[in-house]
């Protein structure tokens, strides 16, 4: 369910009320563990977390890099953490963590998915989002996405 809300408050209270207090409560786990450098904002019909255009301007679609993301669908609320997907040895270390803590993993391909908040790991959401500083994010951006040398023979 992509949200029209322009803001985070519009976005909260256009909410069910049991989902305004979930998602505000991973909302305070991760601001509480965001790296400085990431802005919390509204994009993409969802809370994002991601690196400012006047930081990093040169992405491919113009708009600035996400880094990690809130938002409630419709048959649940979901995590995306953009950031350790990048990375498989943190992408593995995530997903056996996660199992370690004995709650139902339900992983998309950006995202964990969890219908009440009692089912999310919520100590691991907040180590996971203070594990990626900016620079390290931009670094490995930049390698990944740096100009291809021409392959011209």
């Amino acid at each position: 369910m992509k949200s029209n809300a322009q803001t985070i408050d519009e976005y909260l209270d256009s909410l069910p009320a049991d989902r305004v207090e979930q998602i505000t409560q991973v909302r305070a786990i991760i601001l509480d563990n965001l790296p400085e450098g990431y802005e919390e904002t509204m994009n993409w019909g969802m809370i994002t977390y991601q690196v400012p255009l006047d930081v990093y301007p040169d992405t491919y679609n113009k708009q600035p890099l996400l880094y990690a993301a809130l938002a409630s669908q419709k048959n649940h609320m979901a995590v995306y953490l953009s950031g350790i997907y990048m990375f498989e040895d943190r992408y593995t270390a995530f997903e056996a963590a996660y199992r370690e803590t004995g709650k139902r993993l339900d992983m998309g391909k950006s995202c964990v998915r969890f219908r009440k908040i009692e089912n999310l790991p919520l100590d691991l959401i907040g180590k996971t989002i203070a594990s990626l500083p900016v620079a390290e994010f931009l670094e490995h951006v930049k390698k990944v996405h740096s100009p291809r040398k021409s392959r011209a023979k």
